[in-house]
């Protein structure tokens, strides 16, 4: 990616993980950013470490979505968005058989209709300065792995928002892409352990971000898919 200042990109839950990786990365490469993220202390420490902006607050607040859209028209719009921002769900992973079903309508929120807010919102200037969406999504998504019923549902469910709203959007791209399992607190949460052993974040968010040089279809991909496409 060219230095070029004039590139502006929105990353929810950037204060840390992968979406700490991806904005460090964009940083290096000259784009100004705006993150957010519900933890106003480590966030604000982000952005000062790579001269961003923060917007602390939690996203699947239509209060704070209006605030990170009226801060990105005072920008002139954004030319990227990425929707990083998740929830789990119930921990310990429970069966299906098991699963609080109360919990069920907040994490569709967070992992499925927050997204799709933020890119209607979005998608006046992402459409003007043919910009592009990435949404982070899992191996959950598609595959039946025990406990991991409730977050694989709404990440297959963005899967499909993002496969319509690519089909629907000629002029911005979009992307949804598996980055595979990380070494971050939400793998460790997830399987009650540490996840020393996972891909460290800041190995993947160069590879995901080749897309914006690259520009391929707009569909799902895994991560090594996008690995097998930088080495070929």
């Amino acid at each position: 990616m060219t230095h070029n200042d004039s590139r502006t990109a929105l990353i929810t839950g950037a204060s840390r993980g992968l979406g700490r990786a991806l904005a460090t990365e964009l940083a290096a490469s000259g784009w100004r950013l705006l993150l957010t993220a519900r933890g106003e202390a480590p966030l604000r420490e982000v952005a000062v470490e790579l001269g961003a902006e923060a917007l602390p607050g939690d996203v699947t607040d239509p209060n704070h979505r209006a605030t990170l859209t009226s801060r990105a028209e005072e920008l002139g719009g954004v030319d990227l968005l990425i929707n990083n921002a998740s929830d789990l769900g119930a921990t310990p992973l429970p069966r299906l058989a098991d699963y609080p079903l109360d919990l069920l309508p907040g994490l569709f929120d967070t992992n499925v209709v927050t997204p799709l807010a933020l890119s209607q919102l979005l998608l006046p200037g992402l459409r003007n300065r043919g910009g592009a969406i990435i949404n982070i999504s899992s191996d959950a998504a598609t595959g039946g792995y025990e406990g991991w019923g409730g977050y694989g549902a709404t990440k297959a469910a963005l899967d499909q928002i993002s496969n319509v709203l690519a089909a629907e959007e000629s002029a911005v791209d979009v992307w949804w892409v598996d980055p595979g399992e990380m070494r971050t607190k939400m793998l460790a949460d997830a399987v009650g352990s540490d996840a020393d052993d996972a891909t460290p974040p800041e190995e993947v968010a160069p590879v995901i971000l080749r897309l914006l040089t690259d520009r391929p279809t707009n569909q799902r991909y895994s991560i090594d898919q996008l690995r097998e496409s930088v080495t070929a």
